[in-house]
């Protein structure tokens, strides 16, 4: 039963199978026609709207095409209207052209005509120019011959005539101001001047002195500086002046003319004391070093502010730097820069009275001692030195003479070299200004006295200004003329060998020769 069951089974399966695979494929042969049909029907459709599309491309094209070739026709017609407005116009420029060229014809034939009659009219001007010259040097040598002498020898003549006359107007001027200088209302009027310029200008210095020697207490020589040899040869080599210790240890001194060297050393000393220990000579050239730099920084600012303070302009820099460096100056306790700067105001207010400029004056005032910052360096009397440093720095001759003249070493040559003159010395005899005591004052006087007396041949002798000028007389019948000019170089160098001075001494040695006659 179980072999029979299973083969019935595989036939009925197999029966199945072919029933199925009969029904698909006929399933699918209906599907296959379908599609077949429904391709046909789409061909068909497509057939028919590519036959309508190609159709309206036919009618569009004709369309396009009837409007290109209309507006083709419309473009032809204006390019030809255009063509023929350019031929219009290019007929006009020719014939624009053709007068333009008969004007030019006609200008240029113009021109050649006024260029002949030009070249005529030069042609005579010419001739009458030669006639001209001729006349004149004719009528020159007769006039000469007439007058007896030539042209240059007639303007020498007039010049030296003119020149006499205003040499004698001018004499005459300079003689009435001299014989008015003295009376009563010319006086008046000097004071007034200065009392109106003392009381417009405000201002009070305490007495001031720059020390020469420093007190040291001991413990602090010793620990700071020792023996002090490499120290301060180091501090004086920087510095250019000499520094020792006195005896006792108990003080430095600073020995040297350069002010402004002694205010380094001062400040360097004052930095070593400061640290309080001893430095190797090469730390304490740095300090030195460095210490002078910032002195000369201050040195210049001190000069711009003096130049600001007064409203003046600003001068070369050198002379800023000299201004600057009199603030470490001082004579008789009055510092130097504060009596520029005051004796500047005070002559600027002399030139408002006057009806002068007034910072030319103030400029002068300013300067005129500025030949003390130099007189360390250079020989010779600080107002001479001063003026010759600012003509060569192209300050004007007007300022440069009120340097060198206000102390009389030069002639007053303008009104400002007299009010810078009387500038500086209202500003250094105000009260309180300068002080110098007394009996040194008096021995000082003595010791030049008595010093010029013990020449050999001397008459007379004076000290003026406060002792900066020696005068004196020698007998003329022991002293010659050669003997004059080097006792004057004698004396000047005795005088610096024996005496201690501030600033420099004027030598003057006078011989006169007296001739006396008796009438009976």
């Amino acid at each position: 039963m179980t072999p029979l069951f299973v083969c019935l089974s595989l036939v009925l399966a197999a029966a199945v199978c072919v029933g199925l695979r009969n029904q698909r494929l006929a399933e699918w042969n209906r599907l296959q026609a379908e599609a077949i049909e429904r391709a046909a029907e789409l061909v068909d459709e497509a057939r028919t709207q590519a036959e309508q599309q190609l159709t309206q491309a036919r009618t569009d094209a004709a369309e396009q095409k009837l409007k290109r070739q209309q507006q083709a026709e419309r473009e032809l017609q204006q390019r030809r209207e255009s063509l023929k407005r350019g031929v219009q116009q290019v007929a006009s420029w020719e014939q624009s052209l053709q007068r333009t060229e008969q004007q030019l014809e006609a200008r240029i034939a113009a021109l050649n005509e006024r260029e002949r009659n030009l070249t005529l009219q030069q042609a005579r001007q010419k001739a009458a120019q030669e006639r001209r010259t001729a006349l004149l040097q004719e009528a020159s040598e007769l006039l000469q011959k007439q007058a007896g002498e030539t042209f240059a020898e007639a303007k020498s003549r007039l010049i030296t005539d003119w020149t006499e006359q205003a040499r004698a107007a001018g004499a005459d001027r300079v003689r009435q101001i001299e014989q008015g200088q003295n009376t009563a209302e010319v006086s008046v009027r000097a004071r007034r001047l200065l009392e109106v310029a003392s009381q417009r200008y405000e201002g009070h210095y305490l007495t001031e002195r720059l020390l020469s020697t420093l007190p040291i207490p001991m413990d602090i020589m010793d620990r700071v500086f020792g023996d002090g040899i490499d120290t301060l040869a180091v501090i004086g080599e920087v510095a250019n002046i000499k520094l020792t210790i006195s005896d006792d240890r108990s003080a430095i001194r600073l020995e040297g003319q350069d002010s402004f060297g002694r205010e380094i050393s001062r400040r360097t000393l004052a930095r070593m004391i400061k640290q309080g220990n001893r430095a190797d000579p090469e730390a304490v050239r740095r300090i030195a070093t460095s210490l002078a730099e910032d002195l000369d920084r201050e040195t210049v600012e001190l000069g711009r502010r003096a130049f600001k303070e007064l409203e003046i302009p600003r001068a070369h820099p050198d002379i800023v730097r000299l201004v600057g460096r009199l603030n470490y100056r001082t004579s008789y306790s009055q510092n130097q820069w504060k009596h520029a700067v005051e004796s500047a105001f005070l002559c600027g207010m002399l030139a408002a009275e006057l009806r002068l400029d007034i910072k030319i004056a103030r400029r002068a005032a300013l300067m005129h001692d500025i030949g003390k910052s130099l007189t360390h360096a250079i020989d010779g009397s600080h107002a001479v030195i001063g003026a010759d440093y600012a003509r060569r720095l192209g300050e004007s001759e007007m300022v440069a003479n009120a340097i060198g003249a206000h102390h009389l070493d030069e002639p007053f040559n303008s009104p400002y070299a007299l009010i810078v003159a009387a500038s500086d010395a209202m500003s250094g005899g105000r009260p309180g200004a300068r002080h110098e005591q007394e009996g040194s004052h008096i021995q000082r006087i003595d010791d030049l006295e008595r010093l010029a007396m013990g020449a050999q041949g001397v008459e007379r002798v004076y000290a003026l200004q406060a002792g900066r000028e020696l005068r004196i007389h020698v007998k003329e019948g022991q002293i010659d003329d050669l003997r004059a000019a080097t006792m004057a170089s004698e004396l000047a160098q005795k005088i610096s060998d024996n005496l201690v001075f501030p600033g420099q001494i004027k030598v003057t040695v006078i011989r006169e020769l007296n001739v006396v006659s008796t009438a009976n």
